[in-house]
């Protein structure tokens, strides 16, 4: 599908709004969805417990969009943990698009019984809600972690290795259960397996922050720059929109497209050196001055060395087409980084 046709699916949403529920409506991807849905005047339901998602993103989104277009949005505060607020959340909802979780490597390994909690117990919760609610499509956060040793490049869906850490047993998991209730209640889903997604309201705070926003926000304040390794590890990166386009094709996607896994990725590969460089220029290119070298230390555990999308399955079963590389997309993100990252 080309980014035209793309197009023609949000114009044919805006004819024929429908009801949206986003689980996780306060966090990064969360919002990102919950903007393009309210733009393209859906009306959302949105579940959060304010755990890892944030008011402000919430705020910044409604800063965005129209009176009219925000009067369209629903706020449940609630946790996925209890089945209650997962039902009384889906009441009434056409599409579901599930991005509540616990994320961050490390975090499981520092809290594994957190994350299964979250990941596993609140997914489950999730889709016995949506079933019971008879949704018409059940579209769920998976991730690139279910790759785990598996050493070829580039993942392709149907080959995956042991898991790496707690969080990506979770992940791997929710597919797990998703194809039983496929085949036992006959409940439809999409996973969409993310590859490092990044872009404006992704925080940069705490020990689990992302590479990309905890990179720039220490250049911003002339912070040291730390790399895991000899910064040739790399990664997928993939710009928000590329993301937020997935799940809306994956909703409305037809039935022989269902009950399938997708990476969703550019299908490119950028060293963390790379990426240094690439932060370092565009900051430049937006006023901020950074003259200091990265400080190199050991690998962290957890992490996988490589990885690297094989996207050709979600551009021919869906249509994915991703409209920005990294470069475009930090080129993109960083006047937002600018702007909300500087003190």
């Amino acid at each position: 599908m080309t980014a035209t046709a793309y197009q023609q699916v949000k114009e044919s949403l805006i004819q024929s709004p429908k009801v949206w529920l986003i689980t996780g409506v306060a966090g990064f991807i969360g919002s990102n969805l919950l903007e393009t849905l309210l733009l393209l005047d859906q009306k959302v339901v949105g579940l959060d417990n304010f755990s890892t998602g944030f008011q402000h993103n919430l705020d910044e989104v409604q800063g965005l969009v129209s009176a009219e277009q925000w009067a369209r949005f629903s706020f449940v505060k609630g946790d996925i943990r209890q089945l209650a607020d997962c039902q009384a959340a889906c009441k009434g909802v056409n599409y579901v698009l599930h991005q509540a979780a616990l994320g961050s490597v490390p975090r499981s390994i520092a809290n594994p019984i957190a994350t299964n909690e979250t990941n596993i117990s609140g997914f489950l919760n999730m889709m016995v809600a949506a079933r019971d609610a008879e949704v018409s499509s059940f579209t769920y956060a998976a991730s690139s972690s279910t790759y785990g040793d598996h050493p070829a490049l580039p993942k392709v869906e149907e080959n995956i290795g042991n898991p790496l850490s707690p969080y990506a047993v979770t992940k791997y998991v929710n597919e797990l259960y998703a194809d039983v209730f496929s085949r036992t209640y006959g409940f439809q889903t999409i996973g969409l397996r993310y590859f490092n997604i990044f872009g404006k309201r992704q925080t940069p705070d705490g020990a689990y922050a992302a590479v990309i926003p905890k990179w720039t926000a220490a250049m911003i304040e002339g912070d040291d720059v730390y790399i895991n390794g000899d910064g040739d590890t790399s990664r997928d990166f993939n710009f928000i929109e590329n993301a937020v386009q997935a799940n809306i094709l994956a909703a409305i996607a037809n039935e022989e497209a269902k009950n399938q896994v997708y990476n969703v990725a550019v299908g490119g590969r950028t060293t963390l050196n790379t990426l240094f460089s690439a932060l370092k220029k565009h900051l430049g290119t937006n006023g901020v001055s950074y003259s200091q070298d990265p400080v190199y230390r050991d690998f962290r555990a957890g992490d996988v060395r490589h990885s690297q999308a094989d996207i050709s399955k979600i551009q021919n079963s869906i249509g994915y087409a991703p409209q920005f590389d990294i470069i475009q997309g930090i080129a993109k993100a960083m006047p937002w980084y600018v702007k909300s990252l500087k003190k």
